[in-house]
């Protein structure tokens, strides 16, 4: 499989920059997801891939080979868009076939492909239905059994299963993941929806005004953001973040918070004024009697959640901060709860929202 990789690329639409001098290379036989809000430059990016878009400036490279002047027809590419693309008044199975007629493949390898995909993504019982009786989630995944069945050495996927219902959104998303674990295609994947990406992907490409804000592995990335966009792009609800004073004592950087018993070391010298702390909802221990290291606080709000989970909202010295429990927990507490903020969870970042890779020591003494 050939990995895909792009040089000092720029896209500009009149005033518009979509894509900012981009340098990266997407790994072969992976799985990365373009993760990012509308108009952060992901669908641009895949449409530039694909050759239905030029570059203003830079260069694209499938393997070695510099692939700027070909056609999309010629790069050799599966490309599954938004709403399903099908030949009507035709088979389940000639939609798939079609494809392979054209590429003139030996009947024989033509009818090992076309039945291999069918049974790949369950078509088997649809294979002879003419299409039209198919619902919109059965087309797509037609869609992609034909991307699939021309043995691409890439496949791009442009938000597909965006507009589905959600109960076809699941099957999809197994469907897919059972694909991508089985093929070990070079697949690039856009979407806006995190829980996609986190699902399906080996690698997330985070992206923000036509740039990358970061690219992990989905895990790492949720729990070790680089900004405070990506904590707070990630996450339903995303990171809490709030402001500290930084000052220096005994030669120490020391960091005052309202959510914060006591001024808190740094481990290493920061020499900034102010900080921004974050922290993920989960990861605070909430509790109905204090205990050391812990601030008093008022649930202001208290919420159900998907799984069972509450979602309280707790105010503390004006300060209001998500934080997620369990759901025996979260009945039982009251108006007066007791935070403790883990040390080792709290994350940092400087006025422009960059990570600062510090950790707090302790308190400060007396």
């Amino acid at each position: 499989m050939l990995s895909i990789k792009v040089v000092n690329l720029s896209k500009h639409f009149k005033n518009t920059v979509a894509i900012r001098q981009l340098n990266f290379e997407f790994a072969a036989s992976r799985v990365t997801c373009l993760l990012g809000p509308s108009g952060c430059g992901k669908t641009t990016l895949l449409r530039i891939i694909a050759g239905l878009e030029s570059p203003t400036s830079g260069d694209i490279y499938f393997g070695d080979e510099r692939v700027n002047d070909l056609s999309t027809s010629r790069r050799n590419i599966g490309m599954v868009f938004q709403y399903p693309v099908v030949y009507r008044g035709i088979s389940v199975y000639r939609n798939i076939e079609l494809p392979l007629l054209r590429e003139k493949i030996p009947a024989s390898e033509r009818k090992k492909r076309v039945t291999d995909v069918i049974d790949l993504l369950g078509l088997g019982e649809v294979a002879d239905k003419d299409i039209t009786q198919l619902d919109n989630a059965s087309r797509q995944k037609v869609a992609m059994a034909r991307a699939i069945a021309r043995q691409p050495k890439i496949i791009l996927f442009d938000e597909p299963i965006t507009n589905v219902d959600t109960s076809s959104k699941l099957v999809l998303k197994r469907a897919l993941k059972e694909v991508m674990q089985q093929l070990k295609q070079t697949i690039i994947y856009v979407t806006h929806d995190q829980t996609e990406a986190m699902t399906l992907a080996d690698q997330i490409v985070l992206m923000k005004d036509g740039e990358i804000v970061q690219c992990d592995e989905p895990r790492k990335l949720y729990l070790q953001p680089e900004s405070t966009f990506g904590g707070w792009f990630l996450g339903n609800p995303g990171m809490n973040f709030f402001e500290g004073e930084c000052a220096q004592a005994e030669g120490k950087s020391m960091v005052k918070a309202p959510l914060f018993p006591a001024p808190l070391l740094l481990d290493e010298a920061y020499t900034g004024d102010r900080i921004t702390i974050g922290i993920r909802p989960e990861h605070i221990k909430v509790a109905a009697s204090p205990s050391a290291g812990s601030v008093r606080g008022k649930v202001v709000d208290n919420l159900i959640t998907i799984g069972g989970q509450r979602l309280l909202t707790v105010e503390v010295n004006d300060q209001r901060i998500k934080a997620k429990v369990d759901h025996k927990l979260g009945s039982s507490l009251r108006d007066q709860v007791w935070l403790e903020l883990p040390l080792d969870r709290i994350m940092l970042f400087d006025r422009d929202g960059s990570r600062i890779h510090r950790k707090f020591a302790g308190f400060r003494a007396g």
